[in-house]
């Protein structure tokens, strides 16, 4: 699934004006800067798509850690969408009915 991630979807968001490294992108091409990261199952088997957006400063955590804006990931923000996340379902590709 990586491999066909990178080769597939990594050249859209790159097309689009994202820049990082897989699984974490970054967009800074104004106010405010999006994020986009893929988080996947620790089992194997499937993933999340997280987007976020923070100020062009980056992100000061509470425990005082400043993050740049060119280091920035969706992790970093406390407040993040998961697509998919209405249906509290992640996009699995180890299941049989998936396959089909």
């Amino acid at each position: 699934m990586v491999a066909a991630l990178q080769r597939i979807v990594v050249p859209s968001l790159r097309a689009d004006g994202f820049t990082g490294t897989f699984p974490h992108f970054r967009k800074m091409t104004g106010y405010p800067i999006d994020s986009f990261s893929f988080q996947f199952d620790r089992y194997g088997g499937g993933f999340v798509v997280e987007g976020a957006v923070c100020s062009t400063a980056g992100v000061m955590h509470e425990w005082g850690e400043h993050i740049p804006p060119h280091k920035v990931t969706t992790r970093d923000v406390s407040e993040r969408l998961r697509l998919n996340e209405k249906s509290g379902q992640w996009f699995r590709y180890d299941l049989a009915e998936t396959m089909a």
